[in-house]
This record gives structure tokens, C-alpha cells and sequence, in this order.
């Protein structure tokens, strides 16, 4: 990571460039295939964004992980989490500015998402409080770290049984001139072609995925090197840049979901890759050396977590109001997530050296 720091500030923001271009097509192109192998196999769109779309898209933050814990940047990798997780929460006002007239939270019939976000909230909720009290190592590996590995597992075991439960209504009234909410598998499209074609779109989601792997590495490196050049300080660069950078295939798929009217895909893909993030943090003990991560981490990383939980939180605040209103193409919930997001970063700018 530190070798592209040597290459000169134009040169690295050219690579960085280059490889979010590369990441954002990749990502466009995940999301159409997705949305085939959803067809193909019944599976559901939050199913399919939890599963295939958040693992492919958190192959970037599993990469930075990796490499930050095998150097020894344990509170690097921990920060790049923290900020991918706030960061990626208010991409989905992006979204919700994508789809235009009608707020993002009010066209979602998918009972799922309400149980994303909940779980989202309570994991983040610990992590916050284990920074607070601390950790010991269990075989190696901090105790918390074991119970976030538990709870991510115990997380998608439960999501993976919500497959068929009955859906609300989504708001409905005179300024909705659309029905995004339907599901794209009650189109008029042939299960049988779909199911002949799955092998092919297999195979094209293996490659998109590797690209995502490539490219989004590269795009954190670079990120990490202008942020370096720059001169800010380490905790401000994994929250704010780094996690910026391998945030970049989340918002190319959840856009290109959005557009295709796979709202509940993109949302599950999005709040997914956070719950990944928080099962990550084994990762870091696990490849890392020293006490436990969470024992490294201070103020400005549980800050960075109940960041996450009061975004989340207003989002679903949003999805359980159900209006429809909007303001600057987006819903209330989703500017009073960007207002809370931006003021999150700059009081955290001012924490930037706290440990």
C-alpha cells in the first residue's frame, strides 16, 4: 500500500481514477446479473442482495482488511469499516435521488429490510460498547471478535429463513405514478430461457466479481496513498477516503438496481455489506498481531460506530413513517441522513487523533 505513495499525487489520483471507472461498471454490470439469477431461481431480491451482491461488493473491504492487518494498521482496517458502513448508509439517499419523486423508503413492501437495519443497529450498538470496555484475547482472538463473527453468521441464518413472509403495502397515493415495488420475476419473462442462460451469467458474475477484487484493491491502495500525500491523519484516512474508495461498488450496484426497480436489492445490498463489515472485525484479529482490536480502537472508532446506528436508524425511522414526500428528489429521511452523515465526518475530523 505504501509503494503508491512514491509514485507523485497526479499520478496516484490517475490510478484512482482509473480503477473507480473500472469498479463502477463492474458494479453495473453485478447488479443486471443478479437480477437474472434471481429469476432463474426464485431466490428473492433481499435474499440475492445479502448474499450475492453484499459478498461480491465487500470484496474491497475484505482486501483493505487483509493487507492493513497482515502490516499491522489493525486501527486503519478497523476505521475503514466503521466508515464503510456511516458511508454507505447515506449512499442510499443517491439512490433515493436516483428513483426521483417519490422518497426511496416509501416504495419498500419487503418486511426484510426493517430486520437488516434492526440488526444492523443492535451489532453496531455492541461494537460501540465493547470499544468502551474493552477485550481480552480468546485463542488469539479477542472475545469480541468471536461475537462478531457469531452474530454475522446468526444474522444471515436468520435473514435467509424471511424468503415468502407477506409484505406490507408501500405508500400509495396521487404523486406516484409508478409501481416500482413489484417484483421483477411476476414480468412477463420466461423462467425456462433464464434458467438456460444461469450458467453463462454464473460465469460472468465470477468474472465481475474477480474485476471488483482487482480494481477495488487498487482503488483503495491509491485512495490510501493520496490520503498519505495529503497529509491527513491515519484514523480520518480508513473512515473517510479509504472507505470512500471500497464503498464504490455498493453505490454502482445499488444505482444500477434502483434503475431496474429493485429497490429492495439495492437496500439489502447496501445494508448486507455492513453487517459483513462488522464480521470483519475477526479478520483483523485473526491475521493481526498483538492485543485485539477492539483494545487499539478509542473514541474516535465508537464514535465512528454510533455514527452507523443513528443513520440506520433514521433510515428505518423513514421506512416505518411511510411517506412518500420529497425534497431536492430525495425523501426527508434520506437528507436528514446526508445532514447527519457530513456532520458525523467533520466532528470526527476534530477526534482524527484520538486512539
Amino acid at each position: 500500500m505504501a509503494s503508491l505513495s512514491e509514485l507523485g499525487l497526479p499520478l496516484t489520483i490517475i490510478i484512482f481514477a482509473l480503477s473507480a471507472i473500472t469498479v463502477w461498471i463492474a458494479g453495473t454490470r453485478l447488479s443486471e446479473y443478479a437480477d437474472t439469477i434471481k429469476n432463474a431461481t426464485g431466490i428473492g431480491q433481499a435474499i440475492v442482495g445479502i448474499i450475492l451482491l453484499a459478498g461480491v461488493t465487500s470484496l474491497p473491504e475484505i482486501g483493505v482488511t487483509a493487507t492493513a492487518s497482515l502490516a499491522g494498521e489493525a486501527e486503519l482496517a478497523a476505521n475503514n469499516l466503521f466508515g464503510s458502513i456511516a458511508l454507505q448508509v447515506s449512499l442510499l439517499a443517491a439512490v433515493d435521488a436516483a428513483i426521483g419523486r417519490n422518497a426511496l423508503t416509501s416504495v419498500i413492501p419487503d418486511p426484510t429490510i426493517i430486520l437488516e437495519g434492526a440488526l444492523n443497529i443492535a451489532l453496531l450498538a455492541a461494537i460501540a460498547a465493547a470499544i468502551i470496555v474493552g477485550d481480552r484475547a480468546v485463542f488469539g482472538i479477542g472475545l469480541w471478535a468471536w461475537g462478531s463473527l457469531a452474530a454475522y453468521l446468526a444474522s444471515v441464518w436468520m435473514l435467509s429463513r424471511t424468503k415468502g413472509r407477506r409484505p406490507w403495502l408501500a405508500a400509495r397515493g396521487g404523486r406516484i405514478e409508478r409501481a416500482p415495488i413489484q417484483e421483477r420475476d411476476e414480468e412477463a419473462t420466461s423462467p425456462k430461457t433464464e434458467r438456460r442462460a444461469l450458467r453463462l451469467v454464473i460465469v460472468k458474475t465470477v468474472a465481475v466479481a474477480i474485476t471488483i477484487l482487482g480494481a477495488g484493491a487498487l482503488l483503495a491502495s491509491s485512495g490510501e496513498a493520496i490520503a498519505v500525500q495529503t497529509g491527513l491523519g491515519s484514523s480520518f484516512i480508513g473512515f473517510v477516503l479509504v472507505a470512500f474508495s471500497t464503498s464504490l461498488p455498493e453505490l454502482s450496484t445499488a444505482l444500477s438496481a434502483a434503475r431496474q426497480g429493485l429497490f429492495v436489492m439495492a437496500i439489502s445490498d447496501i445494508l448486507g455489506t455492513n453487517l459483513i463489515n462488522i464480521g470483519l472485525l475477526f479478520v483483523i484479529d485473526l491475521l493481526g498481531s498483538g492485543e485485539p482490536v477492539i483494545s487499539q480502537i478509542g473514541a474516535f472508532s465508537a464514535f465512528g460506530a454510533m455514527l452507523g446506528v443513528v443513520l440506520t436508524a433514521l433510515f428505518l425511522i423513514g421506512l416505518a413513517e411511510r411517506r412518500d414526500r420529497a425534497l431536492l428528489r430525495m425523501g426527508y429521511d434520506s437528507i436528514f441522513v446526508v445532514l447527519a452523515y457530513t456532520g458525523g465526518v467533520v466532528f470526527l475530523y476534530t477526534l482524527r487523533d484520538a486512539t
